[in-house]
């Protein structure tokens, strides 16, 4: 009986330990600190501040609560609208539901992929028209690409509207020398399975407004008043990061910039060899800006390519190569059927377009040159067929 041997599955960003986490998770065992409070969360935040530069950080269970931290201090409530980046996945839009309010959702522009300054604009001045200002404006930072903060700060600022920097895709990002999440009110970063670093499952809020995360810190316990007893004055939530945990995200933030350096050269990869196709773009990289490249997407010309992207995500995943999409843009989800959505331009649809167009390819740090030239050579040969059949 012959068996047929299945090729490694390439995942698409599996998570990638050092070794180092062990010392620090050694330490919480031997301690005894394994609930959501200890050395290692404390550490965790300041490790994490300082390296972007922030005035502090409170370390949580996931990038969602943190943004629903954010959006809870900025007294978002039933009724309000919260401007958001379309061109993301769902986690960045639900905590505004959570509340009650109303997402607003933005289109990205063709150079970061990210919020266009143009949509916005023009979304915040039909708002002041009918005097429904949002809440707070939610910015993507997209694939580990910082959005153009000086163009939608600017923007925001002249309505006086409070910035949430989603940087869940984009710690050890920068714009113009400054760190992905720093540019806002608030910055958040996400640290579960598949992002540059891990702690398995968890997120920061960092914010140079110490007052305001330190009321982060009291609604992420349940809200615990200060009292002998248990008593609770106002809603909380059970959101801290276990001490075990932050240790994880201690050993892996001490090799973030080996990560980010292992994507960027993979990226290069693909860059080198796919780029040569004219039908194939790959994101580019803003002016100013250092990608952390935390997935390399690129789009395809289907037409002069004779390929389509499902074509060439059935061709990967018959190879055991996970690929997928670009993100849906949350203005096409059923979820959000019913919610206002702002064009780049009249005529240009840019979320929608890179949705249809494009692909994230396997990006993980630990992902071998062999592997690569794998998904590389399967994408070629796709290609190869579908020129063939014009």
């Amino acid at each position: 009986m012959q068996h047929t041997s299945v090729k490694k599955r390439i995942f698409l960003s599996p998570p990638h330990l050092s070794g180092r986490e062990l010392k620090y998770i050694s330490e919480a065992f031997a301690s005894n600190w394994v609930a959501p409070v200890g050395p290692n969360v404390d550490e965790f935040e300041k490790e994490v501040a300082s390296l972007v530069g922030a005035k502090g950080a409170v370390a949580v269970s996931s990038g969602t609560a943190a943004i629903h931290l954010a959006l809870s201090l900025l007294g978002v409530k039933k009724g309000d609208t919260v401007f958001c980046s379309s061109l993301t996945f769902v986690a960045s839009a639900n905590p505004i539901l959570y509340l009650g309010a109303d997402p607003v959702f933005i289109d990205s522009e063709p150079v970061t992929w990210s919020m266009s300054p143009s949509a916005l604009k023009e979304a915040l001045k039909e708002a002041a028209s009918i005097c429904k200002l949002p809440k707070a404006v939610i910015i993507v930072n997209l694939y580990g690409q910082s959005a153009k903060m000086d163009e939608l700060v600017s923007i925001c600022k002249e309505y006086q509207i409070p910035i949430i920097e989603d940087s869940a895709e984009s710690l050890g990002a920068t714009y113009k020398g400054k760190a992905s999440g720093t540019f806002g009110d608030f910055g958040i970063y996400s640290f579960n399975g598949n992002k540059i670093i891990t702690t398995s499952g968890g997120g920061m809020l960092v914010s140079d407004d110490t007052d305001a995360l330190s009321k982060a810190r009291f609604l992420a316990t349940q809200a615990k008043d200060p009292a002998p007893f248990y008593q609770h004055s106002e809603l909380g939530y059970n959101y801290r990061m276990s001490n075990i945990l932050a240790g994880l995200g201690r050993g892996q933030l001490e090799v973030l910039e080996e990560r980010v350096a292992a994507r960027r050269a993979i990226f290069e990869i693909y860059q080198q060899e796919l780029g040569p196709f004219l039908a194939v773009s790959l994101m580019p990289e803003l002016e100013n800006s250092f990608s952390t490249r935390w997935l390399t997407a690129l789009t395809i010309d289907e037409e002069a390519l004779g390929v389509s992207i499902n074509e060439l995500l059935e061709s990967l995943e018959s190879e055991n190569i996970e690929a997928r999409h670009v993100w849906k843009p949350l203005h096409m989800q059923p979820l959000f059927t019913k919610n206002k959505y702002y064009s780049h331009s009249k005529n240009e649809n840019i979320s929608e377009k890179l949705f249809k167009t494009g692909i994230c390819l396997p990006s993980g740090s630990n992902m071998t040159l062999g592997e690569q030239k794998r998904i590389i050579d399967c994408i070629k040969v796709t290609i190869s067929n579908g020129l063939k059949k014009r």
